[in-house]
């Protein structure tokens, strides 16, 4: 539950600052390393985001699938830099914040996506997934077993 909270206050100031560079232009400065620094970033973070939660879903660890979108995020924040970047080294200025203010929207959808299992989880929910698959495996080794459901 920190891990989503914490990719939700991450929503929060991406949305704020673009707003304020909306409001307030500022020049970028060191394009060609923010262009670098961004592309580098977003390589390894979703290489580690893809390899988290390909992990969490084998294992069944809704935090490490959360960890997973976590690093997802970090990696998207670091596209939109290079795009933002991009759009203002070809002159338009506006380019960094409207950039900003879509990736605040990807960042609010993968709260919403990775808060539904974790909250499940906190309430003591079940997967329907997992929760299907263990009464087919239960009900395959009683009737292996030569048992016979009895009503009492």
């Amino acid at each position: 539950m920190a891990i989503v909270l914490t990719i939700l206050f991450s929503a929060i100031v991406a949305g704020y600052e673009s707003i304020q560079r909306l409001v307030r232009p500022q020049p970028v400065e060191y394009l060609q390393a923010v262009v670098a620094a961004a592309g580098v970033g977003f390589l390894g973070n979703e290489a580690v985001a893809i390899f988290r939660i390909r992990v969490g879903h084998e294992i069944g660890s809704a935090a490490l699938i959360a960890e997973g979108y976590h690093a997802r995020v970090d990696g998207l924040t670091s596209l939109a830099v290079l795009v933002g970047a991009v759009g203002v080294w070809l002159g338009v200025p506006l380019a960094d914040p409207l950039v900003g203010l879509l990736i605040t929207a990807a960042i609010v959808r993968i709260v919403w996506q990775s808060s539904g299992s974790i909250f499940t989880r906190l309430i003591d929910g079940v997967d329907p997934e997992n929760a299907s698959g263990d009464i087919h495996h239960r009900i395959s080794e009683h009737v292996h077993d030569g048992g016979v459901a009895h009503s009492h």
